[in-house]
């Protein structure tokens, strides 16, 4: 990697979602309302479990952090694309181009960790019932979260470091809406060859690995689900199940597409129109899959507004 004065680079200017004038108010429209329910969403639903004391068990524990996760992940990126929406220049400066980089990166990690960690936690309350107090201890809780943000933490450090040494000499037009590596590397004049396969590398170990564990633990769901008697009870189970695969399937299907193949075979439009769905589409979605449809929440959420109810009056 080679040293850069990045003095030149105060300002860079992102291309946006599309060039095309005619459509920028009619997307601006679409990803405020989708940026709109995804904040209320998932505000909601963290409040609602700290408040509820019948949601305080792991899986809802798990589910307030990927909602915060989602929050900060659709905060970090949706509102200056927003601005660009409405402004002839989409200007960023390089500084907070640097922070968009690190809230993305450890962001994006964080998402793939707890989606495993809630595909463990599914497995061990189906597959083993009568142990999952005893397994699912609140120590075991706090690490199964606290791991997953010191790594994608101090991932997101390195990778946002030693993209910041590389030289930017040949442009400040970044083909994107939002500030990543692969964008930035486009622009570098520096030899970018080791950082390619420190992505490539980074990447699929922590897609393949997450991805794994999910797998695995829905494939011990799904036999245990198949050992269920009654019919009424399987197709509910599976129906819970499919809905969190659909989700699973959509982000790491992105995830896949983008950063699992080389560099040089990335078309940068294409990437932006994938970034879009697990950058502004999942986190509106994730809290209507993983919660809005489970009985508990809506019990929960009933006895919230009843409480609140009779306070009032």
């Amino acid at each position: 990697m080679a040293e850069g004065n990045h003095s030149e680079a105060t300002e860079l200017f992102l291309l946006g979602l599309t060039t095309h004038p005619e459509l920028q108010v009619v997307m601006f429209i679409i990803f405020f309302i989708i940026y709109s329910v995804s904040i209320v969403g998932n505000l909601g639903l963290i409040l609602l479990i700290q408040v509820s004391s019948y949601l305080h068990i792991p899986m809802y524990f798990f589910l307030s952090h990927l909602a915060f996760v989602d929050f900060s992940f659709i905060s970090a990126i949706t509102p200056n694309m927003l601005i660009n929406f409405v402004q002839e220049t989409n200007v960023i400066s390089f500084h907070a181009c640097a922070i968009q980089v690190y809230c993305f990166i450890s962001l994006v990690n964080l998402e793939m960790c707890l989606l495993a960690v809630m595909a463990y936690d599914r497995y061990v309350a189906t597959g083993k019932p009568p142990l999952y107090t005893v397994v699912m201890s609140h120590r075991l809780w706090v690490q199964l979260v606290a791991v997953p943000y010191i790594y994608c933490f101090s991932v997101a450090l390195f990778h946002t470091i030693s993209t910041l040494l590389f030289s930017y000499c040949t442009s400040n037009v970044i083909n994107h809406f939002y500030c990543d590596d692969i964008p930035l590397l486009a622009l570098s004049c520096s030899d970018t060859h080791v950082k390619e396969i420190l992505i490539f590398a980074f990447a699929g170990f922590d897609i393949i690995s997450s991805f794994l564990i999910v797998f695995i633990s829905y494939v011990f769901i799904i036999a245990a689900i198949l050992r269920i008697h009654s019919t009424e009870g399987r197709l509910k189970a599976f129906s819970t199940c499919g809905s969190h695969m659909v989700a699973v399937t959509i982000f790491y299907g992105t995830m896949i597409f983008m950063y699992l193949q080389p560099c040089s075979s990335h078309s940068l439009d294409t990437d932006k129109m994938t970034s879009a769905f697990y950058t502004i589409v999942i986190p509106m979605l994730n809290p209507l899959i993983y919660s809005l449809r489970k009985k508990k929440v809506k019990e929960a959420f009933g006895k919230v507004l009843g409480n609140s109810w009779v306070v009032v009056h």
